[in-house]
């Protein structure tokens, strides 16, 4: 008997002390999850292919890792145009080869997030530890703002996708030519066309993702440390 209430007592001081501090596990077992892609360039580096392509293969079943939208590290550049991927021995610009592409000593090693799941997840954990700390000034987000939040990353993702149905490279979010006529041409060729850091894809994938991230952290901490009286 003493011992089955010491097991209940035990189970309750548990669940007082999750209760209290579910969103530090939340943050320390989250942070683990979405930081990890990074270790496998940094297992490249060391020479360690075994558990870089471990995390290479289980981080595919989360992010496509199209080496064009990928950050690359130990090497010339953090990102590359596919020109130069084309160089480096990928001459068939395929989805699947662009994907299992993962780098070289010269270029560097791929990260097993694309740019936009760095932005959106790694978004997610950032916006969490910021809005923890002023958790009891949050006003409540509606679900109206929470879609106006969301939208921007939608259309930017199924633009995507659709461009990408002529193939890498081909489609009308690669060169982007509506833009450069609608700027007309105020920016450079490098702006307009591609995925590399800096250009307006890149640009648009790092901040749809980030205001995707805001929104949906805002709308759960509405509802969980929300300061307003009802």
């Amino acid at each position: 008997m003493t011992e089955a209430i010491t097991t209940s007592q035990r189970k309750t001081s548990f669940g007082d002390w999750f209760a209290q501090n579910w969103i530090l596990v939340f943050i320390v077992v989250y942070g683990v999850w979405v930081w990890s892609p990074f270790l496998a360039p940094i297992f490249m580096r060391l020479g360690l292919e075994t558990p870089a392509n471990f995390v290479y293969w289980i981080y595919s079943f989360f992010c496509h890792q199209f080496a064009e939208r990928s950050y690359f590290l130990f090497g010339e550049n953090i990102s590359y145009a596919l020109s130069e991927i084309q160089s480096a021995g990928v001459t068939e610009l395929t989805p699947l080869n662009l994907r299992r592409f993962i780098g070289n000593e010269t270029m560097g090693w791929k990260v097993a997030w694309s740019d936009r799941m760095i932005s959106f997840y790694g978004g997610i954990w950032l916006v969490t530890l910021l809005f923890y700390t002023i958790r009891n000034k949050i006003k409540k987000l509606p679900i109206w703002g929470f879609v106006l939040f969301l939208l921007p990353m939608f259309f930017d993702g199924i633009t995507h996708t659709i461009s990408d149905f002529a193939g890498p490279g081909q489609g009308f979010r690669s060169s982007n030519l509506w833009l450069a006529r609608l700027t007309s041409f105020a920016f450079s060729r490098s702006f307009y066309a591609g995925d590399m850091l800096g250009s307006f894809n890149a640009w648009m994938r790092i901040i749809t993702g980030l205001l995707a991230a805001v929104g949906l952290v805002w709308f759960g901490f509405s509802f969980l440390f929300s300061s307003d009286s009802e």
